[in-house]
């Protein structure tokens, strides 16, 4: 009996210790840069028409970064949905130390009004920004984002070529994470909390 008991102890003894003390790292669906981009201060211009820098200007621990234009046909629209969808699965407390921003690649077609207008549609919240392009390309080269007017087309407007992804700068402005175009809401709010917490 007594030897029955000691076994018990040292199993149970061997399941705590296995299962408690160290907590597995929690698993990311981003993509970690090592090391980080450094984020250029070149100012753009906000809704208002005011300067804009994704350094000076955000003072958040967390801020998410996508660029894209409004006549875009496909992509930019569903980034756009999955950064609405992940600020509503987050609380007041995140929401408040997050910015989400948006940045225009079609500066000669995307005025400050269409901007206002196009992220409004997606979560008041969500920052605008425009400018000139050559600022525009600057920023978003620091973050290896390609920017790159294509052919007139038939129709007489253009296509933009641009980098899909969602970009995180963090509180040093550095960007340290990035996700691909078909992330979903789940996974980018799940890595935006441990972000969050790791900060």
């Amino acid at each position: 009996m007594r030897s029955a008991r000691t076994l018990l102890a040292v199993s149970l003894l061997g399941l705590v210790a296995a299962c408690g003390g160290t907590e597995a790292p929690a698993q990311l669906t981003g993509t970690e840069l090592d090391p980080p981009f450094e984020v250029s201060a070149t100012p753009l211009v906000d809704t208002a028409g005011d300067p804009y820098s994704l350094t000076e200007d955000t003072d958040k621990d967390l801020t998410l970064v996508f660029f894209g234009y409004i006549n875009c046909p496909d992509i930019c629209g569903q980034v756009m949905a999955t950064l609405a969808g992940t600020l509503s699965r987050l609380d007041d407390e995140q929401k408040d130390r997050l910015d989400v921003v948006f940045v225009t690649t079609d500066p000669a077609r995307d005025t400050e009004k269409a901007v206002a207008g196009y992220v409004e549609r997606y979560d008041p919240s969500i920052i605008g920004l425009t400018g000139d392009l050559d600022d525009i390309i600057e920023v978003g080269r620091s973050m290896a984002i390609g920017i790159e007017q294509g052919e007139k087309l038939p129709s007489g407007g253009y296509d933009v070529t641009h980098g899909t992804q969602v970009m995180a700068v963090d509180a040093d402005d550095e960007t340290p994470m990035f996700w691909d175009y078909d992330v979903s809401q789940a996974q980018l709010a799940h890595d935006v909390t441990v972000l969050l917490d790791e900060g």
